[in-house]
């Protein structure tokens, strides 16, 4: 019986290998000359709604040859598992010059002869850089114009089959997939290819690669991209090549495109800040043995005599300030004057770096033909979705047609329940910030009776103290909870963007890009600014501290400041994120495609078909780039927000996007579906929340060198309280902490234990001594220094924004080439169509058109002749 099974399954592989003499890398139907455009898939299967999916694609399949698109069906016995049907569309010339003029598609009109850029004198030295000519512009230069019907003779045909590039092809298709109709249900119409793939009517819808990535097509007529990308691009080892930027835009569309050329951007200007960054860190390493403060700490004669008030209730006992002599030197590296230029250095860098974007994204604009292109032009086509849903209509003030809209009552009752799910995912993770604060504050008096009373731990206890131990674990905790908490609200934010109906593809992006970011700024900073900004702030002092909720004692710092612990807590979470991000977007979708081709890899190539293997392939998605964004922008946050407590996160985010480039272009062209190409000039929403963060890491970085670090108060010592003039910074330990009467411990915070009857302790803060007159009150110094910080922060901030609007000011978002290449490229491409339109007339005067009059031949050169002057 089973020789008999293999014998049938032989027969069977052997009539589809005589049936289809194609290539599996065709994308050609079976005529060979037609191209599939796109592909639908479907799972012909005989369960409870099988009839009704059968009228659904008939009358879909229908409408969509009446729209004019031809198809050709392959039958499920031709699939390589005998179940998966599938529909390859092809979009002939009348479809695609029909919907060419719908959509203000531009294509060429004549090539382009205004001279090329001066070479730069450079360019010999960034030869190991650059990729081959033909690799990095695929194709020539053109001047262009909106297609018309009516001028096709005006346009460079050479070949109909080739003039669209296929993916100005399968944005068409896709276009009219989701506005063709299958139907009316429930009294509705019915119609978009996105609506019967959430009903299971089809499985999938996706164009084709061109090929397969590790080897060339057989057939000549293809173009072979995606094996380009593949060895020039998409590969580590080509890490240190530049982009082929015109030839991802080629293929993938001008969005994807935009998206890496800000991604490669981004990752250029890092390495100008990393550099920097990793100077501040040496100067910090190198002076190490120079810090005062530090060897005070250490020094058995000063800071091993210096008696230390417990940092817990009752459990905790009293300590030596030397025994916190390691991480005090490690602050050092992060808190020293070099902190404080790097500060005013990025605010300055972030400046640089959005005002050269404007400018890198105004010549990209010029070159990819962008210049026209308005998002108004997308905002007057609505989503399928806002069409279905809304049965109301009303007429629309720009193009005077009738139009579903959204009644006013409802858009309210719905922005309502949305901002309030919104709200509610917030305080979520407000609550578990708080929650890991309280985790910290138990936890703390645990970790120290553990070190205390372990001798396995005595070597390593000068390193791994009570507070590192706690911020270590709560850091790790944290990351755990964030990791979490996104995943349910990603899900949470689409479902409550899908309810809000948004009216256009622009609106739905901008609304659920700012839920995300406005969750995944709360979600991943604000432990950071816990502890940049409230620990060690509030709690009180001996005999006075100050409880959250009434039961656990708030935390302090460490006497060499909470700079470490922020910078413990930023390269964790900072860290965390990014390996985890790229484990997600790489060996995930290589494991399920793995999975789902193990049982294709020993088929005979003409059983796997060139639609079959992009089936198998993952799906990029429409929200695919938002996702990518998002993550580069909560990246930019941690360098910039936070960059006053670890000069090496510009360091570490410049390694992992070298690497995120090559994953991202990796994944894009090995493992996923071709994505529609879609149109974009611009970045979108994302420049505005790029803005908004700029200003603020602003404020937030004056405030840490103010608040968290310790260099005012050593500055207010070393300028007004210095005890020793040949050294004013000797003294500095002993001045900075106050001295506590051991016997006004009230029972509640005194410890169980005072083995060697100490009569004071010392703590952190400006106080007055118990035998003074306004004792534990704050003394003048106290005061000093708090003038000192908002004085700092005052000046840092105002300093730092005359220089940012200065140099935005100084630096045109447009540069004075494109200005001028963008004005010539308009005026000859409007004297290309007055000419044409002039000699049509000729033409019709000639031939006696009656239509054709005097007065109409004058306007038309009076046309030109505005031109000219314009």
């Amino acid at each position: 019986r089973q020789s008999g099974r293999r014998y049938n399954l032989f027969l069977k592989r052997r009539l589809r290998i005589d049936k289809r003499h194609q290539s599996k890398d065709s994308i050609f139907f079976r005529d060979g000359v037609r191209r599939i455009d796109f592909v639908l898939s479907y799972v012909d299967d005989l369960n409870k709604e099988w009839e009704k999916k059968l009228e659904r694609r008939k009358e879909f399949e229908s409408n969509l040859q009446k729209a004019g698109l031809e198809l050709e069906t392959e039958d499920k016995k031709e699939s390589e598992d005998g179940k998966i049907c599938f529909v390859k569309i092809h979009a002939p010339w009348e479809v695609l010059i029909t919907y060419a003029e719908v959509l203000n598609i531009k294509v060429p009109i004549k090539e382009n002869d205004i001279p090329s850029m001066v070479e730069n004198p450079l360019d010999c030295m960034l030869a190991p850089l650059r990729l081959p000519e033909k690799v990095m512009h695929p194709e020539p230069d053109y001047f262009t114009a909106p297609f018309s019907k009516e001028k096709q003779e005006l346009y460079l045909i050479n070949d109909e089959s080739t003039f669209f590039s296929p993916s100005m092809r399968n944005r068409i298709v896709n276009y009219i997939l989701t506005r063709c109709p299958y139907g009316t249900e429930e009294g509705k119409k019915k119609f978009g290819i996105k609506r019967l793939l959430n009903n299971g009517t089809y499985s999938a819808a996706y164009p084709l690669h061109d090929c397969q990535y590790w080897k060339k097509a057989n057939d000549p007529n293809c173009d072979n991209e995606r094996y380009t990308l593949y060895m020039e691009w998409a590969r580590f080892l080509r890490f240190y090549k530049e982009q082929p930027l015109d030839l991802i835009r080629k293929y993938y569309g001008e969005k994807i495109g935009i998206y890496f050329a800000w991604l490669g951007f981004y990752t250029e200007m890092l390495f100008l800040a990393a550099v920097v960054g990793l100077i501040c860190f040496l100067y910090g390493l190198f002076t190490m043995d120079e810090n005062m403060s530090s060897k005070e700490i250490c020094d058995p004669a000063i800071g091993g005599e210096i008696i230390m008030c417990p940092l817990c209730d009752r459990e905790c006992e009293y300590w030596r300030l030397n025994t916190t002599c390691a991480s005090s030197e490690y602050s050092h590296l992060f808190d020293n004057v070099a902190t404080l230029f790097f500060a005013i250095f990025m605010g300055i860098w972030v400046t640089l770096f959005l005002e050269f974007w404007k400018r890198r994204q105004a010549r990209l604009k010029y070159e990819w033909d962008l210049v026209d292109f308005e998002e108004e032009q997308q905002q007057l086509q609505l989503r399928p979705e806002y069409e279905a849903k809304c049965t109301q209509k009303k007429k629309n003030p720009v193009t005077q047609e009738m139009e579903p809209y959204l009644p006013i009552t409802s858009q309210a009752v719905r922005f309502c329940v949305s901002g309030t799910t919104v709200l509610f995912w917030v305080s979520l993770i407000i609550a578990s910030m708080i929650a890991v604060i309280v985790y910290r504050l138990a936890v703390y008096a645990a970790f120290a009776s553990l070190m205390e009373n372990t001798q396995t731990l005595q070597p390593i206890s000068g390193l791994l103290t009570p507070q590192l131990a706690t911020s270590v674990t709560a850091s790790c905790l944290n990351f755990v909870i964030i990791m979490i908490l996104n995943f349910l609200y990603e899900r949470i934010a689409i479902w409550i963007t899908d309810m809000e109906i948004p009216r256009t593809h622009m609106e739905y992006e901008n609304r659920l890009t700012m839920k995300m970011f406005l969750f995944q700024f709360v979600n991943y900073y604000s432990s950071c600014f816990y502890v940049a900004f409230f620990k060690g702030k509030f709690v009180g002092y001996p005999g006075a501290y100050t409880y959250m909720f009434n039961r656990w004692r708030n935390e302090e710092c460490d006497p060499a400041g909470c700079l470490i612990e922020l910078t413990t807590q930023l390269t964790i979470v900072m860290a965390g994120k990014q390996i985890w991000g790229n484990i997600q977007e790489a060996i995930v979708p290589w494991i399920c495609n793995w999975w789902g081709r193990r049982k294709a890899r020993n088929n005979p190539e003409n059983l796997y078909s060139r639609w079959e293997q992009d089936h198998d392939l993952q799906t990029f998605g429409a929200l695919g780039l938002f996702y990518e964004y998002l993550e580069m922008v909560i990246q930019f946050g941690f360098i910039t927000l936070f960059v006053a407590s670890f000069p090496l996160a510009p360091l570490l985010a410049l390694m992992n996007n070298i690497l995120e480039i090559r994953v991202d272009s990796w994944k894009l062209t090995t493992q996923y579906r071709r994505p529609v190409a879609a149109k974009a000039h611009s970045i979108g929403v994302w420049q505005e929340i790029l803005n908004g963060m700029a200003i603020l890491s602003v404020v937030t970085n004056a405030f840490i060198v103010a608040f968290t670090s310790d260099m005012i108060p050593r500055l207010v010592y070393y300028y007004a309280y210095f005890e020793n003039e040949d050294s004013p910074m000797s003294g500095y330990i002993n001045n900075s902490l106050s001295v506590f009467q051991i016997s006004d411990f009230p029972d509640r915070n005194k410890p169980k234990l005072n083995p060697e009857n100490f009569v004071i302790c010392r703590y952190r803060d400006y106080r007055y001594p118990p035998d003074h007159e306004r004792r534990y009150l704050h003394t003048m110094q106290f005061w000093h220094i708090l003038a000192a910080k908002l004085a700092f922060i005052i000046i840092m901030e105002h300093v730092v924004f005359i220089v940012k609007f200065f140099v935005a000011w100084m630096i045109p978002d447009v540069p004075s080439d494109v200005k001028a290449k963008i004005k010539r490229e308009k005026y000859l491409t409007q004297k290309i169509l007055h000419e044409y339109e002039l000699e049509k007339l000729k033409e019709r005067l000639c031939q006696g058109d009656k239509r054709a009059t005097e007065k109409e031949f004058i306007a038309t050169e009076g046309r030109m002749e505005l031109s000219r002057a314009m």
